[in-house]
Formats: structure tokens, sequence, C-alpha cells
């Protein structure tokens, strides 16, 4: 009767960790340098504008980088350990707008701008682009096409492809 009760005992602290695991289970993913989906939820980042993900941009000796590519390695690289996000509205094709932080208060928005793997989109961090500018940090090492314009000159034929 006692190995019983210990069998017992287990499987239910067993079943209560598979429950709080799977409760837990929703985590935002990185779409691109802007981008998230949590669970079926897209979340674009607000107030800013990263390269597209397949785009590609010039280094400071002038090659060509994938620098799309590394804005969204960028962004997983911040959200890795965790963010919380509040929505600020929805954006023309229906996408919640948040501004995301880590545990710690960062900005993940800001941030991202800061270190030059995304460009202001607005007002609010023009300054963080313009310090990102002048140190030459990320995508300002090189030369780029503003995501907006890369957009524009591409349509649609980015929405198409795999990430």
């Amino acid at each position: 009767m006692k190995n019983l009760r210990k069998i017992f005992f287990m499987a239910l602290l067993i079943g209560i960790y598979l429950q709080q695991s799977s409760c837990n289970a929703l985590e935002y993913h990185v779409v691109d340098g802007d981008s998230l989906e949590y669970g079926t939820e897209r979340i674009r980042l607000n107030g800013i504008d990263a390269p597209e993900y397949l785009q590609s941009c010039k280094d400071q000796k002038g090659n060509d980088y994938s620098c799309g590519i590394a804005a969204k390695n960028h962004l997983a690289e911040l959200v890795a350990n965790g963010i919380s996000c509040t929505e600020q509205g929805t954006d023309k094709y229906g996408r919640s707008l948040q501004e995301c932080f880590l545990s710690d208060g960062t900005d993940i928005n800001k941030e991202m701008v800061a270190s030059g793997w995304a460009v202001a989109y607005g007002d609010k961090y023009k300054k963080e682009e313009t310090q990102a500018k002048q140190a030459r940090k990320g995508i300002w090492k090189g030369k780029f096409m503003r995501p907006e314009l890369y957009r524009a000159l591409n349509g649609n034929k980015q929405k198409n492809k795999k990430r």
C-alpha cells in the first residue's frame, strides 16, 4: 500500500509539472528584425523598421551580406531569455503593434535601433538612430536601402518565401 501511495504521489507531481509546462509553452518566435509571433498572433515592434528578411546590404568593404538575417539574429539574441510586451494598437495589416521589454526594463525596440539593426519608424527612436549612424553600428557600417524603400521596390516577393 505504501508503494502504491508513492507511485500515485509521483504521478500527481508529474501531472502537475506537465500541466505547468504546457501552460508556459507559448513563447515569442522571432520572424524577422521587427516582427514576432506569439502563438498565432503576429506582432510588429512599434516605432522601428528593420531590414527585410531577404534584404542584402553592403558592409564597410562594399561586400554584400544578409542584413535582414543579421537583424533577425540580433533580435533573437535579445529575446532569448524572455520578454514582456504591451500593445500600442494595430497596423494597417492588422498586426498588433507592441513595445517589448526585457525583465530588467530594457526597451527591445529602442535597442534594435540603438544597435544599428533597425531604423526609427516615426519620431520615437530618432535620437538612437542618429547615434547608431554616427557610431557606424549594424547596418550603418556600410550602405543599405531603408527597409520601407526596399519593400516598395520589391513588392510582396518576400512574403511567400519561407523563413
